[in-house]
């Protein structure tokens, strides 16, 4: 989920060969199975990879297909869902490389040439893919807010009001080694999927594979990534445009990162001017008060002037530091003398610790206004968990594996439900020279000059904050129509939809790239 903190806390573009379309079933079998369910019988299926204990596991189930009914706007919903595998080979040698894991929401009823279809994936590198579907965009919702973001919260799902398939079908995707996805293929293979490029070729190759399986070749084709999903999603659409010979018709960016090299550097300026809008907004709505985008226009301004201008003069001038300190500290709501000791420059760590020290609790980089309980209130340095990411863990996880057995009867026995990948996030290789998104934006808009974007943040996200990306976007010229590229801020964090108000307005605005 998270791109930025997990990139830093823990931690290339090495290409992955091409990966084949080998049918996964005779060609008399697939003639007699529905298109969503054209993936391999386990049964015929490679030895399966072996546990982190050395004992093999048992291979993934046959897909499952299930119907549902629920009531959305006064009116009933009715859908078909699909769990199962795509499985990727390795061209030249035609060896397995891995089964990823996908889930399919199809709304019944509807013309599939006509209908969009949108690929989901959450981000990371390292996670699956439930944060979008049980927070936002699946049928089925998880609560995600503050008052339930610790790891014994009931795991209850319940029908989305908000959900996309009023008008998009929606196929959620586990990168390899997140959810039930599995690699089969070698050391070489896992690294490659460890990797900036090669993970654009898995997802790329899974995409193309499940268009073809499933007819969807006419219908209009969406992407919706969030994090280092979001990163992914401009990466992805040009490698289908180009390699894979599938047109995107819109990008939904949710809460991303654009450019790792410009932003996040070790001894870089920008990181300051991005986050100080969103400290100033976490800091008001603490004291009561309301924020909206217009009321930090001025914040803004500051940030991306007299600010950055000084943070360029360095720490020799007391008078600027004196001056800059001051802002920074009536802005943020920390105490001036820390702010000076600081140079200004408040990193963090420190404004959400120091932000609460006084209710010995410490804030969540994905939303600065929901803190936990400070483990180690009076130590220098706290090692406390985010409350927001990691408190919502158990809960997440344990609807996901009560959503496979219960709902859409894809048992998988003795594996776990792999919602975040510790080995993907520690030994994802991010290449040289910084890995950035925006040549690949610039590419895909100029390329496709139908194509539609939809960019959201929350105002209170520290991980990724908004004003990064509105920097980057800044530079970018308007390729034809400049409503085609949407750039949107709601109330809340990193996973702003655990709001129900930001999650009903991003449902709108995504609806409306939807409809030329």
């Amino acid at each position: 989920m998270n791109v930025r903190v997990l990139a830093l806390m823990c931690a290339a573009m090495i290409a992955l060969p091409p990966l084949a379309v080998q049918a996964q079933q005779p060609e008399h079998e697939q003639s007699q199975t529905p298109p969503e369910a054209r993936s391999a019988s386990p049964e015929r299926r490679a030895a399966p990879p072996a546990a982190p204990n050395g004992e093999r596991l048992k291979p993934l189930p046959a897909n499952a297909t299930t119907h549902h009914k629920m009531s959305l706007g006064g009116r009933d919903l009715a859908f078909t869902a699909t769990a199962g595998t795509i499985r990727l080979y390795d061209a030249q040698q035609g060896a397995p490389q891995a089964d990823i894991a996908v889930l399919h929401f199809r709304r019944d009823e509807t013309d599939l040439a006509k209908r969009p279809v949108t690929f989901v994936f959450n981000g990371g590198p390292g996670y699956a893919s439930a944060w979008l579907n049980l927070g936002a965009l699946g049928p089925w919702r998880l609560r995600m807010d503050k008052e339930s973001a610790f790891p014994s919260a009931p795991p209850i799902t319940f029908d989305n009001a908000e959900t996309w398939l009023e008008f998009t079908d929606l196929v959620f995707i586990d990168p390899p080694a997140t959810g039930y996805s599995r690699i089969l293929g070698n050391e070489d293979v896992r690294k490659r999927f460890f990797s900036v490029d090669g993970d654009i070729d898995v997802l790329a190759a899974t995409i193309r594979r499940w268009v073809e399986e499933n007819d969807r070749m006419i219908s209009p084709k969406f992407i919706a990534g969030e994090s280092y999903g979001g990163f992914r999603a401009p990466k992805l659409a040009h490698a289908l445009q180009t390699d894979q010979g599938i047109g995107i018709a819109g990008l939904v960016m949710i809460s991303p990162v654009l450019d790792f090299g410009r932003f996040n550097s070790r001894n870089g300026l920008l990181d300051h001017v991005a986050r100080l809008p969103s400290y100033t907004a976490a800091a008001r709505l603490m004291k009561g008060e309301s924020v909206t985008r217009e009321q930090l226009a001025d914040v803004e301004a500051y940030a991306r002037g007299d600010f950055l201008a000084e943070l360029m003069r360095g720490v020799k001038d007391g008078a600027v530091l004196d001056r800059m300190s001051a802002r920074v500290a009536a802005l943020t709501g920390l105490d001036g003398d820390l702010v000076r000791k600081l140079a200004g420059r408040v990193p963090p760590n420190v404004f959400l610790r120091e932000s609460y020290r006084n209710v010995q609790r410490i804030g969540s980089q994905y939303d600065a206004t929901v803190a936990g309980l400070d483990p180690a209130p009076f130590a220098t340095r706290s090692d406390g968990e985010d409350q927001m990411r990691l408190g919502l863990h158990a809960p997440i996880v344990s609807a996901m594996v009560a959503l496979y057995h219960d709902k859409l009867n894809w048992k998988v026995e003795g594996a776990r439900y792999a919602f975040m990948s510790e080995q993907a996030t520690r030994q994802w290789d991010w290449g040289h020279g910084g890995a950035e998104a925006v040549s690949a934006l610039r590419q895909s808009l100029a390329l496709d000059p139908a194509m539609r974007v939809l960019i959201v943040h929350g105002m209170t996200d520290v991980v990724t904050p908004y004003l990064e990306t509105q920097m980057v976007l800044d530079q970018l010229p308007d390729y034809g129509d400049p409503a085609r590229l949407r750039f949107r801020l709601y109330g809340g964090g990193h996973m702003f939809y655990s709001r129900d108000e930001a999650r009903r307005q991003f449902r709108d605005d995504a609806r409306a790239i939807y409809v030329k």
